[in-house]
């Protein structure tokens, strides 16, 4: 394997505190702006107008957002087929042809390309509700999985607790940076908060084994010595990996384009978090949580 360090000595038990009071100071914040702000749900959760356009010639997407933000319309596009489009903005069935008409004449100011509609729905509350409840379900459904699973590995069910109490400061990070900047959540970022999750009990799980590996060679060393052990040797695999999922997306948020913008911003801060809470959260909360200092059998 590719070392970009060499026996680094950090005392990340010692550091354990200030991690702690940097998650809750950022946890505080997460609540103080779910509290104030609130989440900006998106179609797929709220119900709202969906039109579906096909026009004559071939049109960009991105001129059709040009368009739409001239407007003042936040909407949802995607591509159906040949220069074919489903056009989703939000709002409620009394208003769908209020929608309709500002997105007909929003898409009339593209020039030379005319264009015929071909639907309109309304995608009501009955329908954000269950979708809300199955996203819901799939969270609580994993993270009970990653629990047993993680207790099982490790015959404990105190590492799995960690692991998973790492995982939902995660995407509740990552939750909280889409609430700051008022970006809309709706499927494709439960998706992504999932993928976070699974980001971050991975590289939680890489420091287990090797904490459990070590706890198998030194069965005499302090518990906080070997986790500081066990970090440190994989600090060079955490950082190589890192930096190439943090790059990639970033590259995705800078030039990926507004369909994916809000998922590879998502990701991106899942990213950071994920690293952080292995090293600063998920180990440090086994020593202070089962053992507080001294090493049991």
């Amino acid at each position: 394997m590719i070392r970009i360090l060499h026996k680094t000595n950090i005392n990340f038990i010692k550091l354990r505190h200030v991690f702690f009071g940097i998650s809750g100071a950022v946890v505080l914040i997460g609540i103080i702006s779910l509290s104030v702000k609130g989440i900006n749900l998106g179609l797929d959760f709220t119900g709202g107008t969906m039109m579906q356009v096909k026009f004559d010639k071939p049109v960009e997407i991105s001129a059709l957002r040009a368009a739409l933000d001239s407007a003042r319309i936040e909407a949802g596009i995607q591509s159906f087929g040949t220069n074919t489009y489903a056009i989703k903005v939000k709002g409620t069935q009394e208003n769908v042809n209020e929608k309709a008409n500002q997105i007909t004449t929003a898409l009339k100011a593209i020039q030379g390309a005319a264009f015929a509609e071909e639907k309109l729905d309304y995608v009501g509350p009955v329908v954000g509700n269950d979708l809300a409840k199955k996203a819901l379900f799939a969270m609580i459904l994993s993270m009970f999985g990653i629990i047993v699973y993680v207790a099982f590995r490790f015959s404990n069910p105190v590492w799995g607790t960690a692991g998973v109490i790492g995982l939902l400061h995660d995407v509740f990070v990552a939750l909280t940076a889409m609430s700051i900047t008022n970006r809309e959540i709706d499927l494709v970022i439960v998706a992504a908060f999932l993928t976070i999750a699974g980001y971050s009990i991975n590289d939680t799980i890489v420091i287990f084994d090797r904490m459990r590996e070590n706890m198998r060679n030194f069965p005499k060393m302090p518990l906080g010595d070997l986790i500081n052990m066990s970090v440190n040797e994989c600090l060079s695999r955490t950082i190589i990996t890192t930096a190439t999922v943090f790059i990639t997306v970033l590259i995705l948020v800078l030039f990926g384009g507004s369909s994916i913008n809000n998922f590879a911003f998502c990701m991106l801060i899942g990213t950071v978090t994920g690293v952080y809470s292995t090293i600063a959260l998920c180990t440090p909360m086994v020593y202070q949580w089962e053992h507080g200092g001294g090493r049991k059998k």
